[in-house]
């Protein structure tokens, strides 16, 4: 058995490997709002609130069943590519599944288009479902390298190939939209961007479809509860759904999900960016027997969620003028919705982080056990509310049920690896929220001036954490020789 490293020096070493990755995959990840802001204002101009909508509806049923195929082993894969000495195998033998659930996914789309168009009254939609089903195959092999890359460590090449999807699913989708192609031409565009990130992968990473080595045994172990458990969160953002199940019209439809859009994107690009990296991270960690290391790092990234809420609290409060500077004045109504779904999203986070740490401790049932009973509490609560208090209702329902989900994952990860809670940073982050909300009421701001404004206080924000003692010079040290030759780097 290998012996326990030096706590005083194990920490920076697998700290420093996890903050230079997530810094890389996060720049690479951004590129997702700066370009789905600019997707996002373009397509609700050009297709209007009831065109979007729709186009809505097909895309989060069509992430939904993506979601599902590539939760049932992207984490799985990353957890037994960090345990194992070689790759190949493992990855071959995924490869080969993630084409044969794709094309399950695939064909369960086309026989599922029109019942599921016909259930939400909008019969255009069977056709929009059935294209951006094609999706569902490349974007799954792409998302398979991605897992890859992040299992044997290699996060700055799983930077890069995020960085490619972006930008070219913004120029796709604006082109062939402006081409006459219209919501067809919106998803094709998504296509069309997951076949380039492929291409980009298959740089840097290769499985071979012929090798038949035997792969580990413990993939199904990890793949079925993980699989069950995303499926279960995912459906904590059905909001949307449940509202056209219950008689919201077409553009109602279009407003909340433009809100949900904004409110998420931000937030999943933190958890897409930091937790399979940390689950990789704390692995390979525990498989040298180094927990103060897994702790350490563990802790620090809920530490660094927490300090995320007056960041969000500001959002809320400026999310009025936001809805009307991104979506137009038809979309004032997604204010609340966004003020509201903020929070659900740093929730999120959590969340997500958390069952990073559980799946990299062995205990993958766990995060099934903590988000099973979240869906009939959002699915009753969504019945309760949306007939009283519509969009708002549902809005309000997502946001208690990640919370309660964000709760207990906490108190798991505080038993499973005795995590230390960051109590002083979340006192210091309430404070400096219950400052920063009246300021920017204070301080009204209209159209691109709300930029500047949210530019202005962000940096208040973090003068706050810094005078409050946040932030101690052997951590500010530390930030410096990690982000020195990061940016630094040729």
């Amino acid at each position: 058995m290998k012996s326990i490293k030096d706590p005083s020096r194990a920490p920076r070493s697998h700290g420093a490997h996890l903050l230079q990755g997530s810094i890389l995959v996060f720049m690479a990840e951004s590129l997702l709002p700066l370009t789905g802001l600019v997707t996002a204002s373009f397509l609700t101009r050009s297709l209007g609130a009831g065109g979007y909508g729709l186009l809505t509806l097909a895309a989060t049923f069509i992430s939904w069943v993506e979601l599902a195929v590539n939760s049932l082993f992207s984490r799985a894969t990353v957890k037994i590519v960090s345990d194992a000495g070689d790759w190949r195998p493992v990855g071959s033998a995924i490869m080969r599944l993630h084409v044969l659930a794709s094309a399950a996914a695939l064909a369960a789309c086309w026989i599922l288009a029109k019942p599921l168009a016909a259930l939400l009254d909008e019969p255009e939609l069977a056709a929009y479902i059935a294209l951006f089903a094609v999706d569902i195959p490349v974007f799954g092999l792409a998302h398979c390298h991605r897992s890859l890359l992040v299992g044997s460590g290699k996060y700055a090449e799983r930077a890069k190939i995020s960085a490619g999807r972006w930008t070219t699913r913004l120029f796709l989708i604006i082109l062939l939209v402006e081409m006459g192609f219209s919501i067809n031409g919106a998803i094709l565009g998504s296509i069309g961007a997951s076949l380039v990130e492929l291409a980009i992968a298959r740089r840097y990473i290769r499985p071979a479809w012929r090798d038949r080595r035997p792969a580990s045994l413990k993939l199904w172990d990890y793949a079925i509860p993980i699989f069950l458990s995303a499926l279960v969160l995912r459906f904590m953002g059905m909001g949307l759904f449940m509202l056209k199940i219950l008689g919201a019209s077409a553009e109602q439809a279009g407003i909340y999900g433009a809100a949900q859009n904004l409110s998420f994107v931000i937030p999943m690009i933190l958890a897409v960016s930091i937790s399979p990296l940390l689950l990789s991270t704390v692995a390979r960690a525990i498989r040298e027997n180094d927990l103060p290391a897994a702790r350490v790092v563990s802790s620090n990234a809920i530490r660094a969620v927490a300090a995320l809420l007056p960041f969000a609290a500001m959002a809320a409060a400026a999310s009025n003028e936001i809805a009307i500077l991104i979506f137009g004045r038809h979309f004032a109504d997604a204010g609340p919705l966004i003020a509201i779904l903020l929070f659900a999203g740093l929730a999120m986070i959590l969340i997500h982080l958390q069952n990073a740490v559980l799946i990299a401790c062995g205990n993958p049932g766990w995060t099934l056990k903590l988000a099973a009973p979240l869906f009939p509490v959002a699915l009753a609560g969504h019945c309760i509310a949306i007939p009283v208090f519509g969009s708002v209702g549902a809005a309000a329902v997502t946001a208690l049920a990640t919370f309660l989900g964000a709760l207990a994952g906490l108190a798991a990860g505080r038993k499973r690896l005795q995590i230390r809670l960051p109590i002083m940073t979340s006192l210091r982050a309430l404070l400096v929220s219950a400052l920063v909300v009246p300021l920017m009421h204070l301080w009204p701001a209209h159209g691109f001036s709300v930029l500047m404004q949210m530019a202005a206080v962000s940096i208040l924000i973090a003068c706050g954490f810094i005078l409050l003692g946040e932030l101690r010079r052997d951590e500010i040290r530390f930030f410096k020789s990690i982000l020195n030759p990061l940016f630094l780097r040729k």
